[in-house]
């Protein structure tokens, strides 16, 4: 399954080739502290602060302007409307925008779905992924097995999701909102911070370019929002996506963390690398620099391994923290602040860990790779 298009929007920049830039150099984007969500509390969020074109829902004008900037209209000229499928990976859609105008369309999870095909009259089909933060994995699953059915020729994966005060309501009730930077991997680590974004990529069964190899995905079934500590899932989720690569641990050059700066995901992700990756493959989370973009943040993580190896870029992202890491978890080769090279970049290995247990792993290779 080949990449032949993809772009992306988040508090980085409007634009793949911007957040690229931003985000090998560690530099965080633009960080909202919002005192008008929940009473008496400062909330920090990655928002995007580029205009946006207009569309009745947040989520949708981040779609259009992502769609517009690929010149989405092109390929479909190209292909035939009939034979693109969409895709989109989110977890709010219009929820935030239901709650002011009352109009039940806006709370379905299928809007921006909806919006997609109506917007670009699309005649194929069009649905919703979501399975909390990875969302954005599971949805190139579908998009796979679109394409290996031959059902179309091509498939649109959209990751999207906007500022909302559901979520922002949701995690703070578990105590697990920053009110500083995320501090992923540290001792001093208490939580994420949310984040808006979107990410689109236009798939097809080319054999040529950016690929994505191999999708994992299974479920804990150990609690609704906390991870199996023993992370024995996350491990097995690992393997099954590696197997499906054909290809070693070794093999893999860099791993794109879930990362999210929470005292149970980071324990339970670092056990997962640990177990097969020892500390011999370099590892860092971009979230510390874009938020937690929730059914967005597999999306622009894909889309950030996708650029480092079309660049074929030498130099990894750097992780981002106090540089305090937690010795009560095993140590895990985190790229350091001034960063790191791999010699020969090839392979990519993308993590993204939901609530529910929804597991999820790619492998994103280069073709010559």
């Amino acid at each position: 399954m080949k990449i032949v298009n993809y772009d992306a929007i988040c508090n980085l920049g409007a634009g793949i080739d911007e957040i690229f830039k931003n985000a090998s150099l560690g530099r965080g984007g633009v960080f909202n502290k919002r005192k008008d969500i929940i009473k008496n509390k400062d909330i920090l969020i990655a928002e995007v602060n580029s205009p946006l074109e207009n569309a009745d829902l947040r989520c949708n004008s981040l779609i259009l302007t992502c769609l517009k900037r690929m010149n989405f209209e092109k390929f479909i000229n190209k292909i035939g409307a009939q034979n693109i499928c969409t895709v989109v990976a989110t977890t709010n859609s219009g929820v935030e925008e239901y709650e002011t105008k009352r109009k039940i369309e806006y709370s379905k999870l299928y809007a921006p779905a909806k919006f997609i095909k109506e917007y670009y009259k699309l005649s194929d089909c069009a649905m919703t992924v979501s399975t909390a933060c990875s969302s954005g994995l599971k949805a190139f699953s579908v998009a796979r097995d679109i394409l290996n059915s031959d059902y179309a020729k091509a498939v649109l994966v959209v990751g999207v999701d906007s500022t909302t005060k559901v979520p922002i309501f949701g995690f703070d009730s578990l105590e697990v909102l920053s009110p500083h930077p995320s501090n992923p991997f540290s001792k001093n680590r208490c939580g994420i911070n949310i984040g808006e974004a979107v990410a689109a990529f236009i798939l097809t069964n080319d054999k040529d370019g950016i690929q994505i190899d191999s999708i994992g995905e299974n479920t804990d079934i150990f609690h609704n929002t906390t991870p199996d500590p023993d992370a024995v899932e996350q491990i097995n989720v690992i393997k099954k996506t590696l197997k499906l690569a054909k290809i070693k641990p070794e093999e893999v050059d860099y791993i794109n963390l879930h990362g999210t700066g929470t005292t149970a995901n980071d324990l339970a992700e670092a056990k997962a690398v640990y177990e097969i990756f020892k500390q011999n493959v370099y590892s860092s989370s971009t979230k510390p620099l874009t938020g937690h973009c929730l059914g967005a943040a597999a999306s622009l993580e894909t889309a950030l391994c996708v650029k480092l190896l079309e660049n074929k870029n030498k130099k990894l992202y750097p992780h981002i923290y106090d540089g305090e890491y937690d010795d009560k978890i095993p140590l895990i080769k985190l790229v350091p602040k001034e960063g790191a090279e791999v010699e020969n970049l090839k392979t990519c290995l993308c993590l993204s860990f939901g609530f529910g247990g929804a597991n999820a792993a790619a492998i994103i290779r280069r073709a010559d790779g």
